[in-house]
């Protein structure tokens, strides 16, 4: 069994319907589980001739960059404001369930090159807003964005329909299917 899928099983928790991944994923890190995480995306990576990865900071941050490291490929990651100010950068307004906000996510206008192939890379795919913002984003700056691989998703939230709306194809390293009585129902992808 993969160790992302034991320590989803093991150490993954649900908070008020949220799954937190933050003992092993987005704020207390395993090198184990992120280098499994580095590998597998990479793989898929090798198909799509990815020039950049595409993340949003915080939580994102880690999944891409074991990825950027395996596939010896730059990571940008989109940081987050709490509203538009005056930087030379392509932006989206995304609101957050999970924390209950409204923020900015923004790239500055010189980091992605037009023409550059793109990958988005998450840790979660829930509800979608977060990655098609960043989809939008890679767009505006005249990349070509050729799949968005995320380490959990969600099934039962809207988050894939949006981001393949969008003409982008999806990847799930693994899947919650549900959340029965506060334990986790994961399907191998």
């Amino acid at each position: 069994m993969s160790v992302l899928l034991t320590a989803l099983r093991t150490d993954g928790t649900v908070t008020g319907g949220f799954v937190k991944v933050d003992r092993f994923l987005n704020h207390r890190v395993r090198p184990d589980v992120l280098a499994e995480v580095g590998d597998r995306i990479a793989g898929l990576l090798t198909a799509w001739n990815v020039d950049v990865l595409l993340t949003a900071e915080a939580s994102g941050i880690p999944p891409a960059t074991a990825a950027s490291l395996v596939a010896g490929l730059p990571m940008v990651y989109a940081k987050k404001y709490p509203r538009a100010g005056q930087r030379d950068s392509h932006g989206r307004d995304v609101s957050s369930p999970t924390k209950g906000v409204e923020y900015r996510v923004e790239i500055a206008r010189h980091v992605l090159d037009p023409g550059a192939r793109v990958a988005i890379v998450d840790d979660f795919l829930s509800g979608g807003r977060t990655a098609a913002a960043l989809v939008e984003l890679a767009r505006e700056a005249g990349c070509e964005v050729v799949g968005a691989v995320f380490v959990i998703e969600k099934a039962w939230m809207s988050g894939r329909a949006l981001v393949e709306a969008l003409g982008c194809p999806v990847h799930a390293l693994a899947t919650v299917t549900s959340i029965e009585n506060g334990v986790l129902e994961i399907a191998e992808t």
